[in-house]
Protein backbone atom coordinates (compact mmCIF):
# COMPACT_ATOMS: atom_id res chain seq x y z
CA UNK A 1 0.00 0.00 0.00
CA UNK A 2 1.27 3.46 -0.90
CA UNK A 3 1.22 6.59 1.20
CA UNK A 4 -2.31 8.00 1.49
CA UNK A 5 -3.54 11.12 3.29
CA UNK A 6 -5.12 10.50 6.69
CA UNK A 7 -7.37 13.55 6.42
CA UNK A 8 -9.01 15.41 3.56
CA UNK A 9 -7.38 18.75 2.69
CA UNK A 10 -9.69 21.76 2.70
CA UNK A 11 -10.59 23.79 -0.38
CA UNK A 12 -8.55 26.68 1.00
CA UNK A 13 -5.44 24.56 1.37
CA UNK A 14 -5.88 23.12 -2.14
CA UNK A 15 -6.34 26.60 -3.64
CA UNK A 16 -3.31 27.97 -1.82
CA UNK A 17 -1.21 25.22 -3.39
CA UNK A 18 -2.63 25.99 -6.84
CA UNK A 19 -2.03 29.75 -6.54
CA UNK A 20 1.37 29.38 -8.26
CA UNK A 21 0.04 27.31 -11.18
CA UNK A 22 -1.45 30.19 -13.19
CA UNK A 23 0.09 30.79 -16.63
CA UNK A 24 1.86 34.12 -17.06
CA UNK A 25 1.54 36.35 -20.12
CA UNK A 26 4.11 35.88 -22.87
CA UNK A 27 6.90 38.45 -23.03
CA UNK A 28 5.74 41.08 -25.53
CA UNK A 29 7.99 43.38 -27.55
CA UNK A 30 7.32 46.31 -29.89
CA UNK A 31 7.91 45.38 -33.54
CA UNK A 32 10.65 47.39 -35.27
CA UNK A 33 8.75 47.34 -38.57
CA UNK A 34 5.16 48.25 -37.72
CA UNK A 35 5.21 49.24 -34.03
CA UNK A 36 2.71 46.57 -32.95
CA UNK A 37 3.31 44.21 -30.05
CA UNK A 38 4.44 40.66 -30.76
CA UNK A 39 5.74 37.71 -28.72
CA UNK A 40 9.51 37.72 -28.18
CA UNK A 41 11.50 35.40 -30.49
CA UNK A 42 8.51 35.05 -32.86
CA UNK A 43 7.65 36.53 -36.26
CA UNK A 44 5.38 39.59 -36.08
CA UNK A 45 1.89 38.51 -37.18
CA UNK A 46 1.03 42.00 -38.53
CA UNK A 47 3.95 42.62 -40.88
CA UNK A 48 5.77 39.26 -41.05
CA UNK A 49 9.19 40.55 -39.97
CA UNK A 50 11.68 39.02 -37.56
CA UNK A 51 14.74 40.95 -36.33
CA UNK A 52 14.28 43.58 -39.06
CA UNK A 53 14.01 41.13 -41.98
CA UNK A 54 10.83 40.17 -43.83
CA UNK A 55 10.40 36.44 -43.26
CA UNK A 56 6.72 35.83 -44.08
CA UNK A 57 4.55 37.57 -46.63
CA UNK A 58 1.35 38.75 -44.90
CA UNK A 59 -1.79 39.15 -46.99
CA UNK A 60 -3.38 42.62 -46.71
CA UNK A 61 -7.05 42.59 -45.66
Amino acid sequence: MGPLPKRRHSRTRRNKRRSHDALSLNHLLVCEGCGEYHIAHHVCPKCGTYRGETVVEVAEE
